[in-house]
C-alpha cells in the first residue's frame, strides 16, 4: 500500500482522475480562446455553452423610458421658449415708447408718458420697487426662521402640524385681500407707528418725514412682509426637517445644548434652502400688485424717507396707470415691465448659483 502515490499526486500527474479534469480545463480554454477571437459574442443558447453568457436584451426603441425623456424635454424645451418670447414681446413693444420718450428712461424721475412730448423715467418706481422688498425681507425673514424653527424642533408634533397648516393656509389669502386689510385696517396702526418714528427717532433718515403719515413706504413693506412670510417659512421649515438625524444626535451627544445643535448642525446644513426661500420670497415681493397699488401714495419721489405718504413701485404704476394710458403711455409701462423681467430674472439666477455652489444640499433635494 506504501506504493500507491497520494490522491493530489495522482490527479497532478495525470491519473485517471487528473486526466478528466486536465480535459475539461483544456475544453473551457479552447471555448474561451474561441469566444474571444470571434468578438466576444456569446452562444445562441443565452450562455450555457463554452465562453460566458450572452448578449444583453436591446432596449426598446419605443417605450416608456425614451417617451418619458423626450416628454421632459420637450417641457424644458417649452419653459425656455416662452421666457424668450415674453422677452421677445416685450422689446418690440417698449421700442417705440422709449424712442418717442424725451428724458432719460433709465434716471429721470417722473412718469409723464401721456404727455406731450412724453417724458417718463424708471428711476424712482425701480427705486420704489427695491426698497420696500428689501424693508419687507427684513422684517419677515428673522419672524419666519424663528417660526421655521420652532415648528421644526421645538413645537409638539400634534401643534407643529396645526400650525404648519394654518401657515399654508396663509400663502393662499389672494393678495387683493392683504391689499384692502391693509388699506382699512392696518393703516391705522402704521400711522400710529410712524408718528412714534417720527417723534423718537426723528434724526434718522428713514424716519424724518414731517408728515402726512399713512399710505406710505412702510407701509406696503409690512403689507409685503405678511404677504411672503407663508412662504419663506413653509420652504424653511421642510428643509430643517431635512437635517440627517445622526448629525443632530452627534451634536448632542458632544453635549451641545438644543440651540447649539441648531446653530452647528441644523443653520449650516440648511443654508441653500434658506437662501432659496428668501429668494423665492424676494421675487414675491418685487413682483407684487394689488397690494401695493391699494397702499401706496403714488409719489414717483427718492428719498430715504419711509414713514411720509408716497411711492411706487414698478408693477402698482403699471396697475395704476394702464387703464388711462396712450399708445405711447402703455409702450412705457410694458417698457417699466422689462426691467422688472430683467430683475426677477437676474434674481433667481443668483438664487440658483448660490444652490448650486453647496453640493450636498442638491444632492440631498435630488
Amino acid at each position: 500500500m506504501g506504493d500507491n502515490p497520494p490522491r493530489s499526486v495522482d490527479a497532478s500527474a495525470g491519473g485517471p482522475g487528473g486526466n478528466t479534469r486536465a480535459a475539461g480545463v483544456a475544453a473551457s480554454t479552447d471555448g474561451l480562446t474561441d469566444n474571444l477571437s470571434g468578438g466576444g459574442r456569446g452562444t445562441p443558447s443565452g450562455g450555457r455553452g463554452q465562453g460566458g453568457g450572452g448578449a444583453l436584451p436591446r432596449a426598446k426603441a419605443f417605450g416608456t423610458e425614451p417617451a418619458f425623456r423626450g416628454l421632459t424635454l420637450a417641457a424644458g424645451t417649452m419653459v425656455l421658449i416662452i421666457i424668450v418670447a415674453i422677452a421677445i414681446f416685450l422689446i418690440t413693444e417698449a421700442i417705440p415708447a422709449l424712442q418717442a420718450n424725451e428724458a432719460n428712461f433709465l434716471t429721470y424721475r417722473d412718469w409723464g408718458a401721456t404727455a406731450s412730448p412724453p417724458r417718463f423715467g424708471i428711476a424712482a418706481i425701480v427705486y420704489g420697487t427695491v426698497l420696500s422688498a428689501v424693508i419687507a425681507l427684513l422684517v419677515a425673514v428673522p419672524i419666519a426662521l424663528g417660526i421655521a424653527l420652532f415648528l421644526s424642533h421645538y413645537a409638539p408634533r400634534r401643534i407643529a402640524t396645526t400650525l404648519g397648516f394654518i401657515i399654508d393656509l396663509l400663502a393662499a389669502v389672494p393678495s387683493v385681500v392683504f391689499g384692502l386689510w391693509g388699506r382699512a385696517v392696518f393703516i391705522e396702526p402704521v400711522r400710529d407707528f410712524s408718528v412714534w418714528l417720527n417723534k423718537y427717532f426723528g434724526w434718522i433718515p428713514l424716519f424724518g418725514g414731517e408728515g402726512p403719515y399713512g399710505n406710505s413706504i412702510l407701509l406696503g413693506s409690512l403689507v409685503l412682509a405678511i404677504m411672503i412670510l407663508p412662504i419663506v417659512t413653509s420652504l424653511s421649515r421642510e428643509v430643517f426637517m431635512q437635517t440627517p438625524k445622526q448629525n443632530e444626535e452627534a451634536a448632542l451627544a458632544l453635549g451641545a445644548t438644543k440651540w447649539e445643535m441648531i446653530r452647528t448642525a441644523v443653520l449650516p446644513y440648511g443654508r441653500p434652502g434658506v437662501i432659496a426661500a428668501v429668494m423665492l420670497g424676494l421675487g414675491r415681493a418685487l413682483g407684487e400688485t394689488i397690494a401695493l397699488a391699494m397702499t401706496l401714495g403714488s409719489l414717483y419721489v427718492i428719498t430715504p424717507d419711509i414713514i411720509t405718504n408716497g411711492g411706487v413701485t414698478i408693477a402698482s404704476n403699471i396697475a395704476n396707470r394702464f387703464g388711462e394710458a396712450t399708445e405711447i403711455g402703455r409702450g412705457a409701462l410694458i417698457a417699466s415691465g422689462l426691467v422688472l423681467f430683467a430683475i426677477t430674472l437676474v434674481v433667481n439666477m443668483i438664487a440658483r448659483i448660490i444652490i448650486y455652489r453647496r453640493r450636498e444640499f442638491t444632492d440631498v433635494a435630488a
